[in-house]
């Protein structure tokens, strides 16, 4: 996929275009509609292209930290759009100047760099400086410059309209069975794998520790069954049933939050490896145990139970 990192304006292009915007965090199953909806519009000789924001306008504008991390960073992003034929993705780096464009300027100078065919977004697409401008005035102004324009009705499951912010909740709340449905797929993130205290791999339970997570909403903290995917070159080539501890650590006095991955039956050394952990389910609550011996107990009867769950009892 090509990645055009946007600041001002676009780089002038005569590609032709079925272009997506918005800020698709999660790529759950509304912006999914999104990308379905703008490849009934492919051509021959045209591009599928997302346009799309480096960091979340409610971060930016309001200081709020709910938005601060992504449920898709950048590179899952990247991933997960290449899967729906995505070609070119304009990473637009939101910036409270950014924000102050006013919607004529966006579209009669922005946008109108590109040679955009069709333009697709979702029917709470909102633009210009102060949010103020909405699909009525989007078509408006692309008419100008013979942009057609599609907007798409909210996904509804079970009646309910799909949103990142609410995503965000389930995840932060251990509820990934329900994220995974409106995201369609199970939630990920993914890094890697550094060194740690090897007390996992003394207690009979070796673990593998990720790093570089700061960018992802982080689930809450607990133990989860869940999976590990291994990548080589870019590529997935093992995958692997495990055990997921998210947290602090209270029994060994754990420093910061950290992600930590049993894999079931694996043997190996995944140092420096890029590591993708999903989550299936939450098993229970982050405990302080009164010693070594009561945390391997409990780590033996989780993974009694995450077997179980996984169809792994002999």
């Amino acid at each position: 996929m090509e990645i055009i990192n946007v600041t001002t304006k676009p780089p002038h292009d005569l590609t032709s275009l079925v272009l997506v915007i918005g800020k698709l965090d999660g790529i759950h199953k509304g912006h999914q509609l999104l990308l379905h909806e703008a490849k009934e519009y492919i051509q021959e000789d045209d591009m599928l292209a997302v346009w799309s924001f480096s960091k979340h306008p409610q971060y930016v504008l309001n200081e709020d930290p709910e938005f601060e991390h992504d449920l898709t960073p950048l590179k899952d992003k990247v991933s997960i759009l290449k899967e729906y034929g995505v070609q070119r993705l304009y990473h637009v780096e939101f910036t409270k100047e950014y924000a102050k464009i006013p919607a004529d300027e966006f579209v009669l100078e922005h946008l109108s760099q590109l040679n955009v065919k069709r333009l697709i977004v979702g029917e709470d697409f909102r633009f210009g400086a102060g949010g103020r401008a909405g699909t009525d005035e989007l078509i408006r102004l692309c008419e100008k410059i013979n942009i057609q324009v599609s907007v798409i009705p909210f996904f509804r499951e079970n009646g309910m309209k799909i949103s990142s912010t609410d995503i965000r909740s389930l995840i932060s709340n251990g509820k990934v069975e329900a994220a995974q449905v409106l995201l369609n797929r199970r939630y990920r993130v993914i890094g890697e794998v550094i060194h740690g205290n090897a007390l996992g791999r003394e207690l009979g339970f070796p673990t593998i520790n990720l790093g570089k997570l700061e960018s992802y909403v982080l689930p809450k903290p607990g133990v989860y069954v869940g999976t590990a995917e291994i990548y080589e070159e870019g590529m997935v080539r093992e995958s692997w049933a495990c055990l997921i501890s998210a947290g602090y650590r209270p029994t060994v006095n754990g420093e910061g939050y950290l992600i930590e991955a049993h894999l079931l039956n694996y043997s190996g050394d995944l140092y420096g490896k890029t590591v993708a952990v999903s989550f299936i389910r939450y098993l229970r609550g982050e405990i302080k145990f009164d010693g070594l011996e009561s945390l391997i107990h409990q780590m033996q009867q989780d993974k009694k139970e995450a077997e179980e769950i996984l169809g792994f009892i002999e």
